[in-house]
């Protein structure tokens, strides 16, 4: 419910009165208190104990639970040792699978906390940044363009406020927002003097005070109602098919095996719990905490690179990406724009442009600007006094119109002067005349080619042009839009980006990782052209705006992909130049930092933004860089592609071995007199052998793997699974006749005997599967490294430990344990030559 009931139909007063606040803002004081009353604004609240529903999601898998029931089932028939032991290994793995995901879930949250939105709030009389979640009922809000709205709040004050609601309202275009009031009945897209929380400020800017937030809000009744679940990406989308596809086999060959025991009359509770740990071996049970561990170490490991990732699963998609769309600003040039010259229509420096020029920047308060900060820094540098004029009002600068328009004071009582800069063609949409050998000229036909010619030499020679212009007008109060005609052009301010010198040797190292680069950009083409020659970039194709306006969606997909350079592009098009990319089999990055950048980063694949961009772009986006640079986006990939690697090599590897294992138990069990192994064995064997697994998450990776976007590939994993899996079999096979040969039936060294042959060959998959080089030629990363080394002594010498015999284990004679040594090593060596042909067509592509 409302803090302040049907508030966009009552005065701004009565509200303000109803809450306790005033225009000026809160005390800190008092907001401390009401973020004690009324909670932080969020739309879910801190958990009170994450570790405990985390820890007991360990046993929330229906496997676990076939297997916890079995066990108690074992204890209500007095089999003690079988049921504890069997509860035990369960236990101890859920613990250890806690430890590892428990670990990377808090520094994943501590990532994302890196990474936060803020909230422009008048707190003691003084505006001040704070945490979002911390704003609270009665906070007075500044909002400009690229602001997220925080909370539902009414609107005291607006200029030329434009928000983007569709979100909530469905609305394609931005509603403006003034002060006033509303029907009563009024809807949510008839409150036009209200904004909400999780709506974007278009343009302009507005003073609200925050009526409702976190659950109150109506994003909050909506998250109550709903629980939104984002697409699944392809990654996700694989592992679903993949994991449907286990399972369907584990129930067959499960429900098979269980039948045709009960039919041979095998003993009841040795089945049933056979059958429940075969499910159990079956299933790649680490797999939710490898990918999260395997995640989270890439997460970290590419924070320590200057990528803070946002949402975790689109790391696959980085690793995956093979075009990158950027705008040229920071990233191909250095970042740093400098006013090089104010000069009037004649090209000749100008000191009245200049001065024009800084009382615009100075006074507008609607999009903080890098083009801005370079015009005052100069008016600074060249000793334009600070206090050269007051603002009467302001016309914010928009996406459509490209011009910002300030309205100062001047000598005349009655006479202002309005002052525009902006797109040199929109402004001279706005002019109908222009000052000339310091007459002023009709801006006809043949004036405005002549200026415009000019325009394009300075662009030609890498300047960003901005032109200024002026008129006088009758003091008031408002202005609007509609007051910028019949204006007279005054001159040009030519801006340089110098092009980033490394920038040529990223570009070329993103070229042999399989990314290409295009830029996308609103900047004229002759400008983009001169600074993609300027760092070497070839550029096959140019695209303008307009060009785009031509062109359908199928004719665009065409073009894409030929296309190295768009220019003039306006915002509502580069997500189709996203979609067109996408539509031709391609994985799209885009890189952007402006609020006319949130569609495309929403439809990209890959959604990048920088620590300083506003902050819908950085809601919008998957990863935020900390430093504005091309080389962390190249960093991030390598470390993205040694991410997906690491957890495609634990699906390569427990796929093949359970694969394997599920074949071999259900053929041994169908036709030794006795079961091949007790439950407490196999569990033992997933306990010792998922150890090491674990590693697969920091262990290294092959350089050739990173050289190429890598895809999710069903059919090769399926391959896989086939090729390693029955070579897996055969070898058990070969191991079963070697036992009953050896050990005359005896049903505890046949199980002693193909426990540590199972262990063993699963210990050295995880060393042969995990590189395409020859094995002892990729060193693995240090856990799985002493892990593995310490467990394959382990396993030999367990037989011969004190307590074996509770696992049902014998010491081995020696000629059979020589066997078991040498049907290892012969498999090692059959499944190393079968990956070099497995792997031979990907290494030659």
């Amino acid at each position: 419910m409302s803090h302040v009931e049907r508030y966009w139909a009552r005065p701004a007063a009565e509200v303000l009165a109803a809450l306790d606040s005033r225009v000026d803002g809160l005390t800190a004081s008092s907001a401390t208190q009401r973020l004690k009353q009324f909670g932080h604004n969020a739309l879910t609240g801190p958990a009170a104990r994450p570790w405990l529903s985390l820890l007991l999601s360990r046993f929330s898998s229906p496997l676990v639970i076939i297997l916890v029931v079995a066990a108690l089932v074992s204890l209500l028939v007095r089999e003690w040792v079988e049921a504890w032991i069997v509860l035990g290994i369960v236990l101890l793995t859920a613990v250890l699978s806690f430890i590892q995901e428990y670990r990377a879930s808090v520094a994943i949250e501590a990532l994302r906390r890196r990474v936060t939105v803020t909230a422009n709030v008048i707190r003691d009389g003084a505006l001040q940044a704070i945490r979002a979640e911390q704003v609270v009922p009665g906070d007075i809000i500044e909002l400009s363009a690229g602001a997220l709205v925080p909370v539902d709040a009414l609107v005291l004050d607006a200029r030329s406020c434009y928000v983007n609601q569709a979100m909530l309202t469905g609305e394609t275009l931005p509603v403006e927002k003034r002060p006033g009031t509303c029907a009563v009945e009024s809807g949510l897209a008839a409150r036009d003097n209200c904004v909400f929380m999780g709506t974007s400020v278009r343009s302009g800017w507005a003073r609200v005070v925050a009526v409702d937030t976190g659950r109150a809000t109506v994003f909050g009744a909506i998250a109550r109602r709903l629980v939104l679940r984002p697409p699944e990406t392809e990654f996700e989308r694989g592992l679903r098919r993949f994991g449907g596809l286990l399972i369907r086999l584990m129930l067959i060959v499960v429900v098979a095996v269980l039948a045709i025991h009960i039919v041979m009359h095998r003993p009841t509770i040795d089945t049933l719990l056979f059958a429940a740990a075969l499910a159990v071996g079956l299933s790649p049970e680490l797999l939710p905490a490898i990918l999260t561990i395997t995640l989270s170490y890439g997460a970290r490991a590419m924070a320590r690179e200057g990528v803070i990732v946002k949402r975790l699963n689109a790391i696959e998609n980085l690793g995956s990406m093979d075009v990158l769309c950027t705008d040229k600003t920071g990233t191909l040039t250095r970042g740093v724009i400098e006013l090089d010259a104010a000069v009037d229509a004649d090209g000749q420096p100008a000191a009245e442009v200049l001065r024009l020029a800084v009382l615009n920047a100075r006074l507008q308060t609607g999009i903080r600007n890098a083009l801005d900060d370079a015009v005052v820094a100069r008016g600074e540098r060249d000793g334009l006094p600070r206090d050269a004029g007051s603002k009467i009002d302001e016309i914010p600068y928009d996406f459509q119109r490209r011009r910002l328009t300030v309205i100062v004071n001047t000598p005349s009582p009655v006479q202002a002067m309005l002052v525009t800069k902006g797109a040199v063609e929109n402004v001279f949409d706005a002019c109908a005349s222009a000052r000339i050998d310091r007459r002023e000229v009709a801006l006809d036909e043949g004036v405005r080619t002549a200026l415009m010619k000019r325009f394009v030499d300075w662009s030609a020679q890498g300047y960003r042009v901005l032109a200024v212009a002026s008129k006088s007008v009758p003091v008031r109060e408002r202005y609007d839009p509609g007051d910028e005609a019949g204006m007279t052009l005054i001159g040009f301010l030519l801006f340089f980006d110098p092009p980033e010198p490394q920038v040529c040797g990223t570009l070329t190292a993103l070229g042999i990782l399989g990314v290409e680069v295009k830029i996308v950009t609103g900047d004229n083409r002759f400008v983009a052209r001169h600074v993609a020659e300027a760092i070497g970039m070839p550029v096959k194709g140019i695209l303008t705006g307009g060009d785009l306006r031509e062109l359908g969606d199928e004719a665009l997909w065409h073009r894409a992909m030929s296309t190295t350079l768009f220019a003039e592009i306006e915002p509502n098009q580069k997500e189709r130049i996203i979609t067109a990319l996408q539509k031709t089999g391609h994985v799209v990055g885009y890189l952007g930092d402006g609020i006319n950048d949130a569609p495309a980063l929403h439809a990209a694949d890959v959604g990048i933004s920088v620590d300083s961009a506003v902050d819908v772009a950085k809601d919008a986006a998957d990863f935020v860089l900390l430093e504005h640079d091309l080389d962390v986006i190249r960093r991030g990939i390598d470390e993205g592609r040694h991410t997906f690697a690491n957890t495609i090599k634990y699906i390569f590897i427990t796929t093949s071995a359970n694969f394997g294992n599920m074949v071999s138990m259900a053929l041994a069990s169908l036709y030794l007199p006795f079961l091949p192994l007790l439950a407490k064995q196999i569990l033992l064997n997933n306990l010792l052998s998922d150890i090491p697994a674990m590693g697969i998450a920091g262990d290294n990776v092959d350089r050739e793997w990173k050289l190429t976007p890598h895809r999710w590939d069903i059919r090769l994993i399926r391959r896989s699974m086939l090729t390693f899996g029955l070579i897996s079999t055969a070898f058990d096979l070969v191991t079963f006749v070697v036992l009953l040969t050896m050990a005359g039936g005896d049903p505890v060294i046949f199980r002693t005997g193909w426990f540590l042959e199972s262990l063993l060959t699963e210990l050295w998959i995880l060393l042969v599967i995990r590189t395409y080089r020859p094995f002892y030629r990729s060193r693995p990363g240090g856990f799985l490294r002493w892990s593995t080394a310490a467990m394959m002594p382990l396993a030999i010498a367990l037989p011969f430990l004190p307590g074996a015999g509770l696992f049902g284990f014998v010491p081995l004679p020696a000629p059979v344990l020589a066997a078991i040594l040498g049907i290892t090593a012969l498999y090692v060596v059959v499944s190393e030559a079968s990956k070099r042909m497995f792997y031979r067509p990907r290494l030659r592509s």
